[in-house]
């Protein structure tokens, strides 16, 4: 008997090359980053989202009309989010316009001004100068609500007094979400 059409000659033939083992470490999830569904609101035209992700904070992303500024990071996959460090804009020269409060929603999609403020935040940080050095360390995660991240909005609700707010970097750490490898199941010898 064949079996299932296709699978009858499983046996022999070169095996699958096998998934990577989680070794704990953490990771830059910038390569995770899903583009076509990332957006951001109220964004300056000359410094896009996509600047925060090249690793020149005098690039960066700044807001347009006020200091508020949606971003929604979206990825290809679940993910782990253990630490988020974010840059000060242009190396902290308009202190200004650094973020203050930040609120992270995980899993929320399509967050507008208009309803942001009706919904729980999974978290909100009071970044400082210190926080947003070059040099310092990330800000850890709530780790427990972050376990299943299949996108992050973040929404800079206030700043250090500027007309508007920008970041020079942004960098996302954790891991991809195990997932299960069916080459590792073994064929039950009774058939069941």
């Amino acid at each position: 008997m064949e079996g299932i059409a296709g699978l009858g000659g499983m046996q022999g033939g070169p095996a699958a090359p096998a998934e990577p083992k989680d070794d704990g470490r953490l990771v830059d999830l910038s390569a995770k980053i899903d583009n076509s569904e990332c957006f951001a609101r109220n964004e300056a035209a000359g410094y896009p989202m996509k600047n925060l992700f090249i690793g020149d904070s005098r690039l960066g992303c700044k807001s347009d009309a006020d200091e508020q500024l949606i971003l929604h990071i979206a990825f290809q996959e679940f993910v782990k989010v253990k630490t988020i460090k974010f840059t000060a804009f242009n190396d902290g020269r308009d202190p200004e316009l650094n973020p203050t409060t930040v609120k992270l929603f995980v899993n929320r999609n399509n967050l507008g001004f208009e309803d942001i403020d009706d919904v729980d935040p999974t978290q909100i940080l009071e970044l400082t100068a210190d926080d947003l050095r070059e040099g310092s360390d990330p800000i850890a995660t709530k780790y427990v609500k972050f376990q299943r991240v299949k996108s992050i909005t973040f929404y800079i609700e206030e700043n250090n007094g500027g007309e508007v707010s920008a970041l020079g970097s942004l960098k996302i750490m954790g891991r991809p979400v195990a997932s299960t490898n069916m080459n590792e199941f073994k064929k039950n010898p009774d058939g069941m």
